[in-house]
């Protein structure tokens, strides 16, 4: 049986778009893709490299 979690607009699928990890809702990368945007929370599954890039800014600082 999948556990779903009402949206604005669909249904989110336990195992499918999240799971969830010590009492904490992770996104999956399949999940933030078909969101469409960064929310620069520095989420796990991140496809858009916002950690990686926050990484390159970190180490220019003198």
């Amino acid at each position: 049986m999948t556990k779903k979690i009402k949206s604005e607009s669909s249904q989110l699928k336990l195992g499918e778009d999240y799971y969830v990890e010590n009492g904490n809702y992770v996104f999956t990368e399949k999940f933030l893709k078909k969101r469409g945007y960064c929310c620069e929370s520095l989420c796990r599954h991140c496809p858009y490299g916002f950690a990686n890039r926050l990484k390159v800014h970190d180490n220019k600082k003198p």
